[in-house]
């Protein structure tokens, strides 16, 4: 029988997983079909490093870049998103990036875009558990419907690895509008416009 302390110990860690959890699910809000990655070596592997919580330590799924250290995330959301942190985890090398620049609603954006001013910037540590998050902006990131994230350095290496990207805030569905159609009266129909004076007037005076 185990201990009773180690029981409660195992039970908080489990709630505070689970927690953990739910706050880092904004990846399932992500419209992954449009979803971009800039100077990946394999192809949709950027794709790969939004995941659940529970699979940030897979090393299996992850992406690296190319030509050189720079990767480029283009995320469209499925709705609206209010975003308050990110963690991310990189290689124990020096392929783990060590800046991070965010861009708020500028749709498809390709390296000739990133020279200008990002909405917030981040100098990273090297972080392989997931234990580092950066907070964002509240008011900045307020009410996002897409994300860049550009990765343009790292500690040294000739590419960059990432294994996870996770996003954390609130995510509200996207309000859809209907046409409204309105029938307008080009000409009055003098029977729907019945004044009660006419009466009097057209009545014999006794």
């Amino acid at each position: 029988m185990a201990p009773h302390n180690k029981c409660c110990e195992d039970a908080t860690h489990n709630h505070d997983e689970a927690e953990r959890g739910i706050q880092y699910s904004l990846y399932t809000k992500i419209n992954t079909n449009d979803l971009e990655c800039l100077n990946e070596m394999v192809r949709d592997s950027g794709k790969t490093v939004f995941k659940a919580w529970e699979n940030r330590l897979n090393r299996d799924m992850f992406v690296q870049s190319d030509m050189d250290e720079e990767l480029l995330f283009n995320i469209p959301f499925v709705g609206n998103v209010k975003l308050t942190g990110i963690i991310v985890i990189g290689d124990s090398t020096d392929a783990h990036p060590s800046r991070m620049r965010l861009f708020k609603n500028r749709e498809f954006m390709t390296f000739d875009d990133v020279a200008c001013e990002a909405d917030q910037e981040f100098e990273l540590q090297k972080d392989t558990e997931g234990v580092l998050e950066y907070a964002t902006k509240i008011v900045t990131f307020n009410n996002v419907n897409h994300l860049s994230i550009h990765f343009p350095s790292n500690f040294g290496e000739a590419f960059t690895v990432i294994y996870y990207i996770g996003l954390r805030g609130q995510f509200t569905e996207a309000h859809r509008h209907g046409v409204t159609i309105c029938n307008y009266e080009l000409r009055p129909n003098m029977s729907d416009h019945k004044n009660p004076l006419s009466d009097n007037v057209n009545s014999p005076i006794a």
